[in-house]
């Protein structure tokens, strides 16, 4: 089935050895859905999809932000996240009213949310899995970044520098990783990569990659240290979140460099602060010129009404007399 402008999402053809409770499942959640989400599912340009709990659909789209799409009823919001669920083997309640996985259709990640949480009316957000790579050219092209800002992320590439993406909640932080990502595949082929996340969006062209997810039993604590033991050149991680950071400063650190990852922060500077907090939750100091030593190079990314802009990019360069970091702005 062709939905939207570039991408064929094969929805409606099953592979022949499914078994046919899958099938109806599939079918039954194609139906909830609805023909305004597929058709968003199959648009390239979409990041997002979400439904609001006045039961209005909204899409993020690459170059023109937010736009309200179409209309969903409350009782087909329901099912729908209750399909989810059941597909997911979670529970959708009033004693568990948030659901969260991939979605079963194309892995997309899905967060549904029901009352009484969601007062009132169900409310949920489909971050799409990319279907291609936005690649730097792409970012200097339309206006997101400069040129500059672009070379300097190519030169630390090639030096093997790691890089910090900071950023809010949809301010572009993976696929401007992706964009790294392609950029490391291009001007380092041989290197090994080892890309960690909690749930599929990294994406990598290189020939020699080993791809990592966290489960309900392993963490990313357990990945990083079994990523130690896989020989990797590069260690790369979705998005830094709670006491992990630990165990990848480590990794960065013991001659482990050129990696990335992400991580929530308000600004550029701020980004070695919050890293120090996540730090500390492992119960551990955080010790500055190891976090200075660790982080060459932080990129904060932010959402804005005009789109996506790179609105800093710091080199670090240790610690000042004062134990302060020390950082140097790219296109100042």
């Amino acid at each position: 089935m062709q939905v939207g402008n570039s991408v064929s999402i094969e929805l409606d053809r099953v592979d022949p050895h499914e078994d046919a409770a899958r099938k109806r499942k599939n079918e039954k959640l194609i139906r909830e859905l609805g023909p305004v989400v597929m058709g968003a599912l199959g648009d390239s340009q979409i990041v997002e999809i979400m439904l609001n709990p006045d039961g209005t659909l909204w899409e993020d789209r690459h170059g023109s932000g937010m736009n309200k799409i179409g209309q969903m009823d409350k009782n087909q919001a329901v099912s729908l996240i209750g399909t989810v669920a059941g597909m997911l083997g979670q529970e959708a309640s009033a004693e568990s009213p948030i659901v969260e996985g991939e979605l079963p259709l194309d892995g997309s990640r899905f967060e549904g949310v029901l009352p009484p949480v969601s007062p009132g009316a169900p409310t949920f957000t489909i971050r799409k899995k990319a279907h291609f790579v936005y690649t730097l050219q792409d970012y200097v092209r339309d206006g997101i970044m400069e040129a500059a800002h672009a070379a300097a992320i190519i030169r630390h590439v090639k030096q093997k520098s790691n890089f910090l993406i900071v950023g809010g909640t949809g301010s572009g932080k993976t696929t401007l990783a992706n964009a790294i990502l392609a950029a490391i595949s291009t001007n380092s082929p041989k290197d090994r990569i080892v890309l960690m996340e909690d749930t599929l969006e990294l994406q990598c062209t290189s020939p020699n990659i080993v791809s990592l997810r966290t489960s309900s039993t392993k963490n990313m604590n357990d990945l990083l240290r079994a990523t130690m033991r896989l020989r990797p050149d590069r260690i790369c991680v979705g998005e830094v979140r709670d006491k992990a950071a630990h165990d990848l400063l480590k990794a960065w650190n013991t001659g482990h460099p050129g990696g990335l990852a992400t991580i929530h922060a308000n600004s550029a500077e701020s980004a070695l602060t919050r890293i120090e907090q996540l730090v500390e939750e492992a119960g551990v100091p955080a010790i500055p010129s190891v976090i200075a030593s660790a982080v060459n190079v932080i990129i904060s990314i932010q959402k804005t009404s005009e789109g996506r802009r790179i609105r800093q990019i710091l080199e670090v360069f240790g610690l000042d007399e004062d134990g302060n970091y020390r950082f140097k702005s790219v296109c100042a």
